[in-house]
């Protein structure tokens, strides 16, 4: 298991979209939306074994499993795929 880097996207959820938290709907015109296969490589890269994205209130929602079973459910930003809640329910 990658810990720095899930470690990284920790602090990136919680400090790096901060402003974000407090209204959990993204506001992003369809056209600046990236694709969902761009958003699976990205959370793929970093150890997670995708089972669903879906949309919710304007945001893309995965969620996901690692090799040991722990659950990830994350919101991320359309247009920037930058995470902006990440839950981890550990196995």
């Amino acid at each position: 298991m990658k810990l720095l880097p899930l470690a990284t996207w920790l602090l990136i959820g919680a400090f790096g979209a901060a402003p974000a938290l407090a209204d959990q709907r993204c506001n992003v015109p369809l056209a600046d939306w990236k694709p969902r296969s761009a958003l699976q490589q990205q959370v793929e890269a970093e150890g997670w074994r995708v089972t669903r994205i879906r949309t919710k209130d304007g945001c893309y929602r995965v969620h996901a499993r690692n090799d040991k079973g722990d659950r990830y459910e994350g919101t991320f930003d359309p247009a920037t795929l930058r995470p902006m809640k990440i839950e981890i329910e550990y196995d």
